[in-house]
């Protein structure tokens, strides 16, 4: 499918995931950026890590309406709820689709399988099949670099193989991308998948290697006032 250029002023942009990490960032950049625009942001605001980060970021992201021309609205609610998603949908009518709520992490997949499989696999079919019935004109959504599994050769490239994931997170990323491709090839759906290495920044996951590695392992951490930035 060739490449085009979207311009999103003007444009009904759904953003799931939206108190994560990313999300956030992406929103706020939004709000500086367009005008015109009506941003639908969702997610189920769950306790994988603490919520009152998710909060927080939640804060900066209503914060930042103040002083912009874009419309926001936030529902809180899962994404492997399909009658949610198909109301969202059907009431919204996003033009563009940036799905990047999942379930994180590849240590907690080992003992919490049901969360991935819902999240990531049926949550993200809804979100397909939302777009399928509803078009779009782009949909963006978040791969890993997991996907990338026992890979040896560096640097990776997207033209190597993903064919041997080394954990359940990592193989319900590359069914994303599988599914994906799929859904694009059979109803036309302009879709990219963005395989996320380490992000980090202010408000960023606690649960990431640097995070935890700088609190417990390392000296201690002069603190520094940061502004929020996209990544």
């Amino acid at each position: 499918m060739s490449k085009q250029q979207i311009d999103l002023n003007n444009k009904t942009i759904l953003v799931t995931g939206s108190p994560g990490f990313v999300g956030a960032n992406l929103v706020i950049r939004l709000f500086k950026e367009l005008r015109g625009s009506h941003v639908i942001s969702l997610d189920s605001m769950n306790d994988y890590y603490d919520p009152a980060l998710k909060e927080y970021r939640l804060s900066l992201i209503e914060e930042s309406t103040k002083a912009s021309a874009v419309k926001h609205t936030f529902i809180r609610g899962n994404i492997a709820d399909r009658a949610l998603i198909d109301r969202v949908f059907e009431e919204f009518r996003p033009e563009v689709v940036v799905h990047l709520a999942a379930q994180a992490g590849v240590r907690y997949s080992i003992d919490h399988p049901d969360a991935y499989i819902e999240s990531n696999i049926i949550g993200f079919y809804n979100i397909l099949e939302a777009c399928r019935r509803h078009p779009v004109e782009h949909l963006v959504y978040a791969s890993s670099s997991s996907v990338y599994g026992g890979n040896k050769k560096v640097p990776f490239s997207t033209d190597d193989k993903v064919d041997n994931p080394v954990s359940l997170y990592a193989a319900t990323k590359k069914s994303d991308e599988l599914l994906s491709h799929a859904y694009s090839k059979l109803y036309n759906i302009p879709s990219t998948g963005l395989r996320f290495f380490t992000v980090y920044g202010p408000a960023g996951r606690p649960d990431m290697f640097y995070f935890s590695a700088t609190k417990k392992h390392w000296l201690p951490v002069r603190r520094y006032r940061f502004s929020t930035t996209a990544i």
